[in-house]
């Protein structure tokens, strides 16, 4: 966070422009194709393979991800419009059609307790899915907004994403252990790029006149729709969870991934999908939201890992908790469970 917000003053005051832009675009094109190729060499098809059979699990996610974010930010968008400028506007719309984060979403299933294979297979297939369906949706919901789908802009997705990511994964046999091994690698490659295309797409923003384009109404609606997006989802896969069904392993993983929005991901097909646009205003209310879904979601994530612990201590104190179907509770044991 403290990266972004510097690289966000560094192009505020000293923005790259001309043909030193360029050459730094051209540098950050090549960090994007490495970042994609090393999560292909980094995913292993095993995992991919076994996480796939659970199949309501990943719908469940997926439908999260990919529908009920873009229908809550179509209805805010709605409801808010009059006080947003239609380019925070596409920014929050532009968030809500993106894959779930990689990392975090694991870290927090883990650390919550949840079921951490299926969320290493399910936010990864949300990424991989991502690179098609992102663009798609797109074109769909900002036909009206002057930005379509076209085949340039898939050619570029997929000679700049999805073919070093498909050459990641055939040379995974031989190089994935290594990159597995060497996570810092990924790490620095996956914030660099960022970071190189933060600088970039703000320092175009700066040039065009960034800052004098949103009074303060427009910034603090756009924090608001985007704590107001969060809250609503995290609400509706908890509980939408709890009604399907699922154990509380597996709510914890669709909470933390389908919940989740890649900066890592959005950031670069930003720079394809709205080639020639604001591009750094586009994506300032995706930098907000990935903020604030860190914090939340760390907060979520020990709440759920001390109800863990709790559930536990009170099993240790009473076994028979552990056993429903053999050993039937007291009318105490049974409202202390409940």
């Amino acid at each position: 966070m403290l990266m972004l917000l510097g690289v966000v003053a560094l192009a505020s005051f000293l923005p790259v422009a001309g043909r030193p832009a360029e050459i730094f675009a051209a540098l950050a094109n090549g960090a994007i194709a490495l970042l994609f190729f090393l999560h292909g060499a980094r995913l292993s098809r095993d995992t991919v393979i076994a996480g796939l059979s659970h199949w309501r699990l990943h719908l469940t996610i997926l439908l999260a991800t990919y529908a009920l974010f873009p229908v809550l930010a179509l209805a805010l968008d709605y409801g808010l419009v009059s006080l947003l400028t239609p380019t925070l506007a596409s920014g929050i719309l532009f968030l809500a059609i993106l894959p779930s984060t990689v990392q975090s979403s694991i870290a927090f299933t883990s650390i919550a307790g949840g079921n951490v294979p299926a969320a290493v297979c399910a936010a990864s297939g949300s990424n991989i899915l991502g690179i098609f369906i992102t663009p798609l949706l797109a074109g769909l919901l900002f036909a009206s907004r002057g930005v379509g789908f076209s085949g340039s802009v898939l050619i570029t997705i997929v000679t700049q994403l999805l073919l070093p990511f498909v050459l990641g994964q055939v040379l995974q046999p031989w190089i994935g252990g290594f990159v597995r091994r060497h996570r810092f690698v990924l790490s620095f490659v996956d914030r660099g790029s960022i970071l190189m295309v933060v600088y970039l797409a703000f320092s175009d923003a700066v040039t065009g006149g960034l800052w004098r384009q949103f009074s303060a109404t427009a910034l603090l609606t756009m924090v608001f729709v985007d704590a107001a997006l969060l809250a609503l989802v995290l609400l509706i896969t908890t509980y939408g969870s709890r009604r399907l069904g699922f154990s509380k392993e597996d709510e914890i993983t669709i909470v933390f991934c389908g919940s989740k929005k890649s900066l890592a991901t959005g950031v670069p097909m930003a720079t394809v999908i709205f080639a020639g646009q604001n591009i750094g205003a586009i994506v300032l209310p995706l930098m907000l939201f990935h903020q604030i879904q860190l914090m939340t979601c760390a907060i979520l994530a020990q709440r759920y890992a001390r109800r863990l612990k709790a559930l536990a201590a009170s099993q240790e104190e009473d076994p028979t908790e552990d056993w429903p179907e053999t050993a039937p509770r007291t009318q105490e044991a049974s409202s202390r469970a409940k």
